[in-house]
């Protein structure tokens, strides 16, 4: 058994066999698991996708959006025990793997087409 062999034995153990792998400029619902003390619960982190990293276990998604005018932007690694699911709300045209340009954008410049051009603002489920 060489060594890739024995990494990939090895990250097979922790990988989520379901994980939603949103597209770049998808507007996405993270649900985050949230420890405080004994408690755990879930929230919610809503955003556009703005970046996706690495692939394997260690692969991740970027996440923005805007929180009282300031501009929030969170990584989440997909197969993280931490990440309870993603939803995909909406999907966003663009034609960039990386979408650095929204971070000086504000207003309406900032919001991306939808795909599927004929629905403007509908919620996909």
């Amino acid at each position: 058994m060489n060594k890739q062999d024995i990494i990939n034995q090895v990250e097979s153990k922790y990988t989520k066999d379901e994980i939603v792998v949103p597209a770049i400029g998808d507007t996405v619902d993270v649900h985050c698991r949230i420890i405080e003390g004994s408690k755990e619960r879930v929230q919610i982190f809503s955003g556009v996708v703005i970046a996706k990293k690495s692939s394997g276990i260690s692969f991740a998604i970027t996440v923005r959006r805007i929180v009282a005018n300031e501009g929030v932007e969170r990584t989440f690694p997909l197969h993280s025990p931490k990440v309870a699911k993603v939803e995909i709300t909406r999907h966003g045209h663009t034609r960039r793997a990386k979408l650095n340009y929204l971070r000086d954008r504000v207003g309406k410049s900032r919001r991306l087409k939808d795909r599927r051009r004929g629905l403007k603002h509908a919620s996909v489920k």
